[in-house]
């Protein structure tokens, strides 16, 4: 686990938010406080060009990616100004963490990458980002409590899905009934 200053210029996010739950919220704004500059990177921003991952065999299947990279863009936005966060200091790209080549594209130089470690995924993610070269702070995690999967089953059972998204996510997956 790295360290870091109490504050970093620019500090990234990054997931699939398939779609975007309160744990994400609660990583975002976690990260949030730490920099001036918060980047939420969209992974998966086309899904049909990511190739299998053998630690997450399930990130690149079509019904694990039913919203597209503008629908996830709409949510992440909705929920971080609900939540109080200034907008103007948010930006929020694509992410093509199956593509480090394209990194430097869509992540500014010198940008902190936050993450929150609950796998032999996440740990594998950490470390690519390590080797190329960006600085990676490890944050705290107790436990995860929600995940995009158990979403994503409850959405398509008809279950309670809303207890497990912030209000406004919920309020754009209500609003556009081609998403339940």
């Amino acid at each position: 686990m790295a360290s870091t200053p109490a504050k970093v210029d620019t500090g990234m996010v990054h997931g699939r938010f398939q779609p975007f739950h309160s744990g994400h919220l609660e990583y975002a704004l976690e990260a949030a406080v730490r920099c001036s500059e918060l980047v939420v990177g969209i992974t998966n921003p086309e899904p049909e060009e990511v190739p299998p991952e053998s630690m997450s065999p399930h990130r690149h299947l079509p019904e694990a990616n039913p919203f597209s990279y503008w629908e996830r863009l709409l949510m992440v936005r909705a929920a971080l100004g609900a939540a109080g966060i200034d907008l103007t200091r948010v930006s929020i790209v694509p992410f093509p963490l199956h593509a480090p080549s394209r990194w430097p594209h869509y992540v500014p130089p010198g940008v902190t990458h936050f993450i929150r470690v609950f796998s032999a995924w996440e740990e594998a993610k950490a470390e690519r980002l390590r080797t190329a070269g960006y600085l990676v702070v490890e944050l705290a995690v107790e436990g995860k409590d929600i995940s995009g999967t158990e979403v994503r089953r409850r959405l398509a059972a008809g279950a309670d899905w809303r207890s497990l998204l912030p209000g406004a996510v919920t309020e754009l997956i209500q609003r556009n009934a081609r998403l339940v």
